[in-house]
């Protein structure tokens, strides 16, 4: 992970270096730069207090999507190369100072490693717009769009530097946490057509400081704080849908994904549902305290993740219970291999207490579990009673063990 964190920054530090003389910097340019500069600095300002609940609410293995983009995007495409990297460099500083600092840690080599992303992908759109516009920079004479043919080379410039970004980004966080699945790595993925409208209003923004009065701009910084509410709204949904403390779903997205896996049941096929609960939980809570609880659940929830596919749900139930949801169950001979693998997952799970300096092991688990068709069971509700009555059978057996429903003769 270091080592690529490095390549990245040393391939920013050289591109940039390459492309910084291309274009001679006029007055004119810098005169925009400095407009450019202000409207971006009063747009930070103008949502820190959004962008701080972002960055303390977002989840480390969730693409940041940098709304930023609307004035370095407009830089590359209105200004000479050097400047266009300036503004990148800018508009990160601002965002350092004003932001970041306010809320959990961000290490200054993560904040270089984004902004080295962000140049990567600036040069390579420097090269593409520089091959295909006619007047690039836009000239004060020439204005900046010559046709339907400069549109569509910003548009290619716009989209490759955000995919150089896109992709280096998502490099680092799978090497700094590698996830399950490629459905895990791309989870949030959607958020980025918020980017894209980031994309677009720096061609607006553009357009408008080469050819019209800058004062326009004004719009798009209001626009920019209507977007930024916009994202603020979708991470509040998901943090809806999230257990703040194992990661798994929550017990009420936990039912909506339950109805829709049964809705889907197709004739004869099966649907399991098992239920977890931690054996004499409350004992760690007493002995170690809450919060190293907390690093219990976690753990578990970890290793139910690793242990179910990718269509089945895992979701926190409420306290030290996790419910599972399992589409596609052949037997009730299946659903009890799946719920003994996850039983000897729980076993061999350790948690380090680092207040303690103390390690725990030897967590077990109890499970209930019921399917879907079957007697007595034709909904999610039926099939809650029926995994609760098994649960409850295996704590009375002795716990640590596992039990479906109806019991086997």
């Amino acid at each position: 992970m270091r080592s690529y964190v490095l390549v990245v920054n040393l391939i920013a530090v050289l591109s940039t270096a390459a492309t910084a003389r291309l274009v001679p910097v006029t007055g004119t340019d810098l005169i925009r730069f400095g407009v450019l500069t202000l409207c971006a600095a009063i747009a930070i300002e103008g949502t820190r207090q959004i962008e701080r609940q972002r960055e303390y609410d977002r989840a480390p293995s969730v693409a940041y999507v940098d709304t930023k983009a609307v004035w370095s995007v407009a830089a590359v495409i209105a200004l000479p190369p050097v400047l266009a990297a300036a503004m990148v460099v800018v508009t990160y500083t601002i965002a350092w100072l004003r932001i970041w600092p306010h809320q959990r840690p961000v290490l200054p080599h993560r904040w270089i490693f984004s902004a080295a992303t962000v140049l990567c992908g600036t040069q390579a759109a420097v090269v593409v717009l520089g091959l295909g516009m006619r007047h690039y920079p836009g000239a004060p004479d020439s204005g900046l769009l010559a046709g339907l043919g400069d549109l569509a080379v910003i548009i290619v410039a716009a989209a490759l530097r955000w995919a150089i970004n896109t992709v280096l980004v998502m490099i680092a966080i799978a090497l700094s946490s590698p996830p399950k699945s490629i459905g895990e790595l791309f989870s949030g993925f959607g958020d980025q057509i918020l980017e894209a409208g980031a994309l677009g209003l720096g061609l607006v923004t553009a357009v408008v400081l080469v050819q019209a009065n800058p004062l326009v701009l004004v719009g798009v910084v209001i626009a920019l704080v209507a977007l930024h509410r916009g994202l603020l709204l979708t991470q509040y949904r998901r943090d809806a849908h999230t257990d703040a403390t194992t990661g798994l779903v929550t017990k009420r997205r936990w039912r909506q994904l339950a109805e829709e896996h049964l809705g889907r049941t197709r004739a004869g096929r099966k649907l399991g549902v098992l239920f977890l609960d931690l054996d004499n939980f409350k004992t760690i809570n007493d002995t170690y305290g809450h919060p190293n609880g907390d690093l219990v659940l976690r753990a578990v929830g970890d290793a139910l993740r690793a242990e179910i596919r990718e269509q089945d749900v895992c979701g926190r139930w409420g306290g030290e219970e996790f419910a599972i949801v399992i589409p596609d169950v052949h037997s009730e001979e299946t659903l009890r291999q799946v719920a003994e693998r996850i039983r000897h997952q729980v076993a061999v799970v350790s948690v380090a207490l680092p207040d303690r300096d103390t390690v725990l092991t030897d967590l077990t688990v109890s499970i209930g579990g019921a399917l879907y068709p079957a007697d007595n069971i034709s909904s999610v509700d039926d099939l809650l009673v029926a995994t609760d009555m098994a649960l409850y059978r295996a704590k009375q057996g002795g716990r640590n063990r596992v039990e479906l429903a109806p019991p086997a003769p």
